[in-house]
């Protein structure tokens, strides 16, 4: 049996990825501190080696520990992080880092491996952890396995754009299923056809397996769903899935405004980007990528009913007053 070390491994994509490599017959070991639940406890081919991922010691006892041939690293967040991991897994057959779809620069549509550039990132920046730094930091996450598999390492990159799916304690996509639970009428930004590329989250955890098992080191993959959305698309398959009967309303930026006492705003509605963001899947689907469609992803998504406990969006009442001034 093959052996697989997740770095992180525990809550979102990490969680889903186990039960992938774990479908796929590999043995787990998840590397992490153990702040959080383990839902693998007790699991016979799943195991756990304590420790924090930015210790390069903790990173070589773990390879020496456990022998992996494949290593994800799920929270490597500063492209120095993946420099030693890197280097402490030299050895393996495998390994994946998540970057993100983030990485990539603006005003290109869609975004392809190769030749949509990357975004810059300064000495600050890459040790810096506010938001603002997330792409540039990813980018040069990017830029260390390049040079990691320039060096013999069989080290390759998935970016992901927005992530949905069970178990996602952002809140971003519950938003809209909650909106579609509770009302009849449901506002949506703009006229409906903002894009910003989803992909759900059984669709990640395939890119990986995929990326790890027949991937070629120094490349990067995008993984989004095949089938891209417009964020009144997402609404309405969520209505579908439910068995609902919705009216969906959109609203302009000046109708926003004008509905509400609290000057409304589009971006303070998850999911909702006022450039189209789309990253092209076609080297990853040439590699035997099976992704589920939307309308599959969906479903299984707004099944999981007790959803995360962060609440991100507008307040309620704002939109409530949006759709009373709009007949």
């Amino acid at each position: 049996m093959s052996r697989a070390l997740v770095i992180g491994g525990t809550r979102f994509i990490g969680r889903h990825l186990v039960t992938e490599l774990l479908d796929a017959g590999y043995e787990v070991t998840l590397l992490n501190r153990g702040n959080h639940d383990n839902p693998f406890a007790g699991h016979p081919d799943v195991g756990q080696f304590r420790g924090d991922r930015t210790s390069g010691a903790t990173l070589d006892e773990a390879n020496e520990t456990v022998e992996p041939s494949l290593v994800v690293d799920c929270v490597a967040y500063y492209p120095g992080e993946v420099r030693m991991a890197t280097r402490a897994f030299s050895d393996v057959d495998a390994y994946v880092y998540i970057s993100s779809g983030s990485a990539y620069g603006p005003d290109h549509i869609p975004k392809r491996e190769g030749e949509t550039a990357l975004e810059p990132c300064s000495d600050d920046q890459a040790v810096d952890d506010s938001h603002a730094t997330y792409g540039p930091r990813k980018a040069e996450g990017d830029r260390a396995v390049f040079e990691a598999a320039e060096a013999g390492v069989r080290a390759m990159s998935v970016r992901p754009t927005i992530v949905y799916g069970r178990y996602d304690y952002t809140g971003r996509f519950n938003y809209w299923v909650d909106r579609v639970r509770e009302r009849e009428r449901v506002l949506v930004p703009g006229d409906g056809t903002n894009i910003h590329h989803l992909v759900a989250v059984e669709n990640v955890a395939r890119a990986i397996r995929t990326v790890a098992e027949e991937g070629t080191a120094g490349e990067a993959y995008n993984v989004g769903d095949h089938e891209v959305l417009t964020l009144g698309g997402v609404v309405d398959t969520i209505a579908d899935a439910l068995d609902a009967d919705i009216d969906l309303v959109t609203a302009s930026e000046r109708e926003l405004r004008r509905g509400s006492d609290s000057d409304l705003s589009p971006t303070e509605f998850p999911l909702y980007n006022p450039t189209p963001h789309i990253l092209s899947t076609e080297k990853l689907k040439a590699l035997g990528w099976d992704p589920l469609s939307p309308a599959a992803a969906i479903e299984r998504a707004v099944a999981w009913e007790e959803g995360p406990e962060r609440r991100p969006g507008p307040d309620p009442a704002v939109t409530r007053q949006v759709l009373d001034s709009i007949e």
